[in-house]
């Protein structure tokens, strides 16, 4: 923080504040007419002073860097999907075994373990599907165009 008022503010001081006020445009604290308005007082000012006052009644906003950690956090989350069929996929798998193991107990030996013609082919498509990554791509926000 400066001391001393008055000091001059620099043009990559302007630049960031005038990034600020499009972030907050963006979110919409900011109206196109009330962005012109700052956005023309951030170019003509001379202090830092005046920069802060551009600022005052917003709020203040996360680093780019820390919104670009929790972005690619969760980008590594499988989608919610995905995450109710491996839990049925599970399920339905320890049931199948249950029932099998109840039938080979009651039969006295081991009989044919058919339960893994369930849970193997439906855990390799669940496998597939989340290494391909199509499903999850869809879901993904698009870029919006920026009209001219």
């Amino acid at each position: 923080m400066d001391i001393t008022t008055g000091t001059r503010a620099s043009d990559a001081e302007r630049a960031r504040v005038a990034d600020l006020l499009g972030r907050h445009m963006s979110d919409g604290r900011l109206d196109a007419v009330e962005y012109n308005d700052r956005l023309a007082q951030v170019y003509a000012t001379a202090t830092r002073e005046d920069l802060d006052q551009v600022l005052r009644d917003l709020p203040e906003l996360p680093n780019r860097s820390e919104v670009a950690v929790s972005r690619s956090s969760s980008r590594t989350r499988l989608p919610i999907w995905q995450q109710i069929e491996g839990t049925a996929w599970l399920a339905v798998g320890l049931l199948c075994v249950a029932i099998w193991g109840m039938i080979s107990v009651t039969a006295g030996e081991f009989t044919y373990p058919w339960p893994i013609w369930v849970i193997g082919p439906w855990g390799a498509v669940l496998v597939f599907r989340v290494v391909a990554g199509w499903e999850s791509a869809a879901c993904r926000p698009r870029p919006r165009r920026l009209s001219a």
